[in-house]
């Protein structure tokens, strides 16, 4: 046997054994930890259980405390629908006895009023009507004395301070009196110029009239040629290009479509150049150029034979120098009297009232609020700016100077005819007069049917009336006479 081989079974066994020792530890261990975790596990399930049993009987309680509380609310619910149940029932009654009452009371009215009727020997209606016809005479003789008291004190403070201002103001602007006028008519060489004007066909005019948007009317009288076109400008074109082919002599399409364009740059020049002439003579600084080229083209607009640009030269003047002796702001009011008729040379293109497109066309190029507020409300009598009304004193100084606009005897025959009509439409009037041009209307009133606070509301009547009725420059001054005489003889 080799001894070799018997040692190492022998230590073999050995760790045979001592690894089946450490198993079986392994395994009581394993046993141990199990009945542990077990033990432990049922200790808590039993402990959870617990627990959940304590939460089930509190959940219990609050439960039936809360079903308590409900039954609690809804019988106090149930109370206080009776009692509003038993208070709407009271409330019906009580409202059925008013009712009952308030049929009473107007029964008991209306058998009042027949008997105040037939007492009075007059309707309820007609009192009534003859109670309000009392108090608005009596109310609108109140106000007339107040006005009439108001209207002498405003005129007593300000009626000299505003002479002063605007006759400072007359006598520091010195300018024509008459204004220069346009002309339609082109005066010929001879009539044979008529012929060659009309060309083959009449193609000369047709062409003509269609570059330029005008009328060219060629009648008997000798040696002339009207032009006929709502737009200025496009006239004054037409009368330059024409002038300029009589000049010329050489009358055919090519040619006049040449001195269409030339008449068209020449006037687009001058426009530019009395723009900034105006700006340049009413000092006023910082406008767009496209502004004042627009402001160029009132050059060839007038107003009853007056020149719209000189007048806003001259309403600008007025403006500031007025603005300067009341101490208000010179340049708005020096920018919006050059700019108050701006929208007057858009009228041809734009609808709507000149001031309001005058006022657009302001805010457009950024100009100051004032500025456009002044041009809307020029012709506006509610005006809410002081520069404002300074624009519309001078619009109407600039305007009403003698001389300054002039118009045809049939309408002058015309506008005096219709301001009498319209103070004649008022009741009380005897006379009516129409004096210094259309000025100054003069009305006799019968002084049975007006009194002294009556006229005083009449002459402001008419004057509104004349306003919303009529179209006129400058102003009208509206004068009501009322005479009492008293007449007895001494025998």
């Amino acid at each position: 046997m080799n001894p070799f081989r018997f040692l190492a079974d022998l230590a073999g066994a050995g760790r045979l054994k001592a690894a089946k020792e450490e198993a079986q530890r392994v395994l009581t261990e394993a046993e141990e930890e199990k009945r542990r975790t077990v033990l432990n596990a049922r200790e808590e399930a039993l402990r959870i259980q617990a627990d959940t049993q304590t939460e089930v009987k509190e959940a219990r309680k609050e439960l039936q405390a809360s079903e308590r509380r409900h039954a609690q609310r809804e019988e106090s619910l149930e109370r206080k629908v009776q009692s509003l149940e038993n208070r709407e029932t009271h409330l019906q009654n009580k409202e059925d006895d008013l009712d009952q009452v308030r049929q009473e009371l107007t029964n008991l009215k209306d058998q009042q009023l027949k008997q105040l009727e037939v007492v009075a020997r007059i309707s309820f209606d007609e009192a009534k009507d003859v109670l309000f016809k009392k108090v608005e005479d009596e109310t609108k003789l109140e106000l007339a004395k107040r006005y009439s008291e108001i209207d002498r004190q405003i005129k007593e403070e300000s009626d000299i301070t505003a002479r002063k201002v605007i006759t400072l103001a007359i006598q520091r602007l010195a300018s024509d009196v008459v204004s220069e006028r346009t002309t339609s008519v082109i005066k010929l060489p001879n009539d044979e110029m008529k012929g060659r004007l009309i060309g083959r066909e009449g193609r000369n005019i047709r062409v003509l009239e269609n570059l330029t948007g005008v009328d060219v009317i060629i009648d008997d009288t000798p040696e002339v040629v009207t032009i006929s076109c709502f737009d200025p400008i496009r006239r004054e074109i037409a009368r330059l290009t024409l002038e300029n082919l009589v000049q010329d002599g050489r009358i055919q399409p090519a040619r006049i479509e040449d001195m269409v364009e030339r008449s068209k740059k020449e006037i687009e020049e001058t426009i530019h150049k009395a723009g900034e002439k105006a700006v340049f003579e009413s000092g006023v600084t910082g406008l767009n150029p496209d502004l004042i080229k627009l402001l160029g083209r009132l050059k060839y607009r007038y107003s009853y034979g007056e020149n719209v640009l000189q007048h806003a030269v001259e309403v600008s003047l007025l403006s500031g120098m007025m603005a300067a002796e009341i101490g208000a702001n010179i340049d708005v009011s020096k920018s919006g009297g050059l700019l108050h008729d701006i929208g007057k040379a858009l009228t041809h293109e734009v609808d709507g009232p000149h001031a309001e497109i005058g006022a657009d066309v302001a805010k457009k190029y950024g100009l100051h609020p004032e500025v456009h507020r002044a041009i809307m409300e020029h012709h506006d009598e509610e005006r809410g700016s002081v520069e404002a009304f300074l624009v519309a004193s001078a619009d109407a100084i600039s305007a009403a100077r003698p001389g300054a606009r002039k118009e045809n005897a049939e309408h002058y025959v015309k506008r005096l005819k219709e301001l009498e009509e319209v103070a004649e439409s008022f009741p009380g009037i005897e006379k009516v007069f129409a004096i210094q041009a259309g000025r100054e209307v003069r009305i006799m009133v019968k002084p049975d049917n007006i009194d002294d606070n009556a006229s005083l509301v009449l002459a402001r009547d008419i004057a509104k009336k004349v306003e919303e009725d009529l179209i006129f420059p400058g102003q009208i001054k509206i004068t009501v006479i009322r005479e009492t005489r008293s007449v007895e003889f001494a025998r």
